[in-house]
């Protein structure tokens, strides 16, 4: 089970890399009409969310800055940031970073029960497959954006 979760999060987590590889600043920062965010706010939520969910952040887990949870988590929104704002290159290092530490769980762990289900899962295993879900819904909106945003500027 172990290494089947552990292949579905390399390929998604692949994927959303290839997906904004090349992707400038200014087309990550544009906020396409009917969307809530940017493709910048989604590549830093993955990599926040990816990190509550796998390592406990910010109370298990120091990988991350812990003004990530103001900027990328949940309820949160470019329109309402300040401060020190990571880059799209530097938040993509920390996928690709995160990725190996995810691929360095131990087997045995997601077998374990949660202390807390959360949204009716009950194992490490689930909240990882639940992980994959979440992230594969955020890649759909930073392709649906990116298309959009390249079809807007392409015209201007």
């Amino acid at each position: 089970m172990s290494d089947l979760l552990l292949k579905s999060f390399e390929l998604t987590r692949n994927n959303v890399v290839k997906e904004i590889d090349g992707l400038t600043e200014s087309t990550a920062d544009v906020q396409p009409e009917g969307f809530n965010n940017t493709i910048h706010w989604h590549i830093g939520h993955i990599l926040t969310v990816a990190e509550q969910f796998m390592f406990g952040f910010p109370k298990k887990s120091t990988h991350l800055p812990f003004n990530y949870l103001e900027l990328f988590g949940n309820g949160t929104k470019p329109a309402d940031w300040q401060g020190d704002v990571p880059s799209v290159q530097e938040l993509t290092a920390q996928l690709k970073e995160q990725l190996k530490r995810i691929k360095e769980i131990p087997a045995e762990q997601f077998n374990e029960r949660l202390k807390t289900p959360f949204l009716g899962q009950e194992t490490f295993g689930e909240l990882t497959s639940f992980g994959i879900f979440h992230e594969t819904y955020h890649l759909g909106q930073i392709h649906a954006m990116k298309r959009i945003v390249g079809a807007t500027q392409a015209t201007k």
